[in-house]
């Protein structure tokens, strides 16, 4: 129905041996909130660095509403807000004072800067000096900043990575705000599976420059080969001894937790099937978990690395 925001077709991005991003195609709706999710070194970084006209890609094309940065970088300039990973503004401003001055690159006046302090919840804050703001106030002055022009496009690359719990949720409560507003469409970078799932309509989850899955959280957890999880240790010595398999379904152990994992399909009917393995075995429960699968849960399967893990080599992407 309507052209879409950004096209991204076969884009590669490599620096030296390292497949930063790796034939990447990636298409987004106008009003699409679209996360990217993987762990430090799957590429995100550098496909919005593409996006974003910040990087060039070694081959591909990235279209942002059917226009190139080569035809229309003035006009796409326009159309964006960015927040970058770390964001660094002038210790001895204050927080009004730094809106203000990027407003003034706009063409802005005050009445924007208002509504903008409003908006991120700095209202208290505005005659603060940046240098004394707390890392969440600077990341919301920094999501302040790339809303200035109203944006028709939002592109956060790890909006809240490094944020404690309140000062993300501050975060995402501004998030959610313009979700229910629905003027941008938003691309977000990060690792963390409930900022995915909680803020974005698709998932586009990335690893090693490629994209491995893409869709709604229940359409890719639809998919996912099983729909339910058990976690279980034992007493004794040998607890990592144990038939490799419970009926159709691979055992997993995991040196590091001294725990068992098994993927079934339906618990009430597969852990009667756990219980009586561990009795013809010998084996006592020390402790258990059932629960349904997530995200994590579905990047493990597919990569068996879990989000948390760093994979950048030479660079970070």
């Amino acid at each position: 129905m309507n052209s879409p925001a950004i096209s991204v077709q076969r884009v590669r991005k490599y620096f030296k041996d390292v497949k930063a991003v790796d034939g990447v195609d990636l298409t987004i709706r106008p009003g699409e909130y679209v996360a990217l999710l993987g762990p430090n070194g799957a590429g995100k970084t550098t496909l919005v660095e593409m996006i974003e006209g910040i990087q060039r890609p070694d081959d591909g094309e990235i279209l942002i509403n059917g226009k190139s940065w080569k035809q229309a970088e003035q006009e796409l300039r326009r159309i964006l807000g960015i927040s970058l990973q770390e964001t660094y503004f002038i210790d001895k401003l204050t927080t009004q004072e730094t809106l203000t001055l990027f407003a003034s690159f706009y063409g802005l006046g005050p009445g924007r800067v208002v509504e903008i302090l409003r908006l991120i919840g700095l209202e208290d804050k505005r005659k603060t000096y940046v240098v004394n703001l707390s890392g969440g106030q600077r990341q919301r002055l920094a999501l302040g900043v790339a809303l200035l022009n109203d944006p028709k496009i939002l592109l956060l690359d790890e909006p809240t990575t490094g944020l404690d719990p309140t000062a993300r949720r501050e975060v995402w409560d501004i998030l959610v705000h313009l979700k229910k507003e629905r003027t941008q469409t938003m691309v977000l970078t990060t690792h963390y599976m409930e900022e995915a799932s909680f803020l974005c309509d698709r998932i586009v989850i990335m690893d090693r420059g490629r994209v491995l899955a893409d869709g709604t959280l229940d359409a890719l957890l639809s998919v996912h080969r099983k729909g339910e999880i058990i976690e279980f240790s034992l007493e004794g010595k040998g607890s990592a001894t144990m038939p490799p398999f419970l009926g159709p379904y691979p055992l997993v152990y995991d040196e590091h937790t001294e725990r068992w994992r098994v993927e079934v399909e339906d618990t009430a009917r597969d852990l009667p099937r756990l219980m009586d393995l561990l009795k013809q075995n010998g084996r006592i429960l020390a402790s258990f978990e059932c629960r349904k699968t997530t995200l994590e849960d579905l990047f493990l399967s597919m990569t068996g690395r879990k989000l948390d893990q760093d994979t950048s080599a030479t660079v970070t992407t």
